[in-house]
C-alpha cells in the first residue's frame, strides 16, 4: 500500500558516519528531498531529478522557480516525467542551501557552524548521499535520472558510479566534464568577490550580518549569463525596469542561499570528469543542449556523443532551439519535453 505525498512536503533523511572520497568521515549528514507521485508496490517506478547549482528541490514544485528555469512543466501529472506513472524524488545536494547539511549547519564535533571548515566534497560524494537515501527508502533500481546543469553532472556521475542501477539518464544543458582550469577559475573568482565584502571574515560571516549585497551582485551576473535578459525582454522594453527586475530576482535568491554553498559546490567540480569512465555506463543516455547556452554551448555535442558511442553507450542528442540560453530547459520546456517523453516512454516499455 502506498500513500500520496504532498508536492510541497519536504522530507529529510539522516545518515551517520558518512565517509567522503577524501577519507573524512562526517558524523551526521542530512539530505532534504521532495517527492511527487506514488511509489509503486514493487518500488520500480522511481525517477531521480537532480537539481542545478543554485537551485534546489523546489524546481519540481507546481509554481516553483529557479534561475535555471522551473521544471514544473516537465515534471507532473501527464507531463514528460509523468507523476501519474512515476514516483519522482528530488534530493537537495549535500553542501547546498535548501535543507541538506551545508556550511551553515552545526558541526556535531564542535557545536558550531561548519562555515569555511566544511569538508571538501566531490560530485561522487553528492551522489553517494543520494544512493544512501534510496537505500533507506528500499529503492534498488531507478527508471531514470534526469537533471539540468549541475544536475546533469550528477546524472553522468550516477551512470558511471552505479552502472545498471538506472535504465536511462537525461543530462540537460550540461557536460560530462568541467575543465579543471575553468572550475579553479570559478572558485578563485567567487572567493575574490566574496572576500571584498566587509562581513566575509574568511567565510565566518554568520554572526556579522551576512553578505547579502555581494551575493546579490554575484546572482545578477549569473542570471545574465543564464539568459535572463532575453526572457524579460519578452514582456519589458525599458532597460531600467529590466535591470530592476533582475536585481529583485537576484536579491530574493541571495536571501535564501548560503555563500559558502557556492564555494563548496564550485570546489566539488575541480575533479569532475567522467569521460574516461564512459565504458561503465549501462543505461541509455539522452543529451540535450540549448542553442544559445553560453555555459554549455552546442559545440560540446560532437565530442560528447562520439565519446559515448565509441564506448558502446546507447546515446541520443537533442538540440533545444531556444533564445533563453542556460534557462531554456525550463522556460522553453514545450520545445524539448516531447523528446524527453519519448525517451521516458522507451524506458518504460523496456521494463514492461
Amino acid at each position: 500500500m502506498t500513500a500520496r505525498i504532498l508536492a510541497s512536503e519536504v522530507k529529510t533523511f539522516i545518515t551517520g558516519d558518512f565517509r567522503l572520497q577524501s577519507g573524512v568521515v562526517m558524523p551526521a549528514v542530512t539530505i532534504a528531498y521532495r517527492t511527487l507521485g506514488l511509489l509503486a508496490p514493487d518500488r520500480g517506478n522511481v525517477v531521480l531529478v537532480t537539481h542545478g547549482n543554485t537551485g534546489g528541490p523546489q524546481m519540481i514544485d507546481p509554481g516553483g522557480s529557479t534561475g535555471e528555469g522551473s521544471w514544473n512543466e516537465i515534471v507532473g501529472p501527464g507531463k514528460a516525467v509523468d507523476t501519474d506513472r512515476f514516483f519522482v524524488i528530488c534530493p537537495n545536494m549535500l553542501g547546498s542551501s535548501y535543507g541538506s547539511t551545508n556550511a551553515a549547519s552545526i558541526d556535531p564535533m564542535t557545536g558550531k557552524r561548519y562555515g569555511p571548515r566544511f569538508p571538501e566534497i566531490t560530485v561522487s560524494d553528492i551522489v553517494a548521499t543520494q544512493r544512501a537515501l534510496l537505500d533507506h527508502l528500499g529503492i534498488e533500481k531507478l527508471a531514470a535520472i534526469v537533471g539540468p546543469s549541475y544536475g546533469g553532472f550528477q546524472a553522468f556521475q550516477w551512470a558511471v558510479n552505479y552502472p545498471g542501477m538506472m535504465r536511462g539518464i537525461a543530462a540537460i544543458v550540461t557536460s560530462p566534464a568541467v575543465p579543471r582550469e575553468r572550475s579553479e577559475g570559478n572558485v578563485a573568482r567567487l572567493l575574490a568577490t566574496l572576500s571584498q565584502d566587509p562581513n566575509w571574515n574568511g567565510g565566518d560571516y554568520y554572526d556579522r550580518g551576512g553578505v547579502l549585497e555581494t551575493m546579490t551582485q554575484i546572482r545578477i551576473a549569473t542570471l545574465k549569463t543564464y539568459g535572463i535578459e532575453s526572457r524579460l525582454r519578452d514582456t519589458m522594453s525599458d532597460p531600467e525596469k529590466i535591470e530592476a527586475a533582475i536585481r529583485g530576482e537576484a536579491a530574493r535568491w541571495a536571501g535564501g542561499f548560503d555563500a559558502n554553498s557556492l564555494i563548496i559546490l564550485a570546489k566539488a567540480l575541480r575533479s569532475f570528469n567522467v569521460t574516461a569512465q564512459f565504458g561503465n555506463i549501462a543505461s541509455k543516455v539522452l543529451y540535450v543542449l540549448s542553442r544559445t547556452d553560453k555555459l554549455f554551448p552546442p559545440e560540446l555535442a560532437p565530442g560528447v556523443m562520439q565519446g559515448l558511442k565509441s564506448a558502446g553507450v546507447d546515446a541520443d542528442y537533442f538540440l533545444l532551439d531556444s533564445e533563453y540560453g542556460h534557462s531554456a530547459s525550463g522556460l522553453d520546456a514545450h520545445k524539448w519535453r516531447p523528446r524527453l517523453r519519448l525517451f521516458m516512454d522507451g524506458l518504460n516499455q523496456e521494463c514492461a
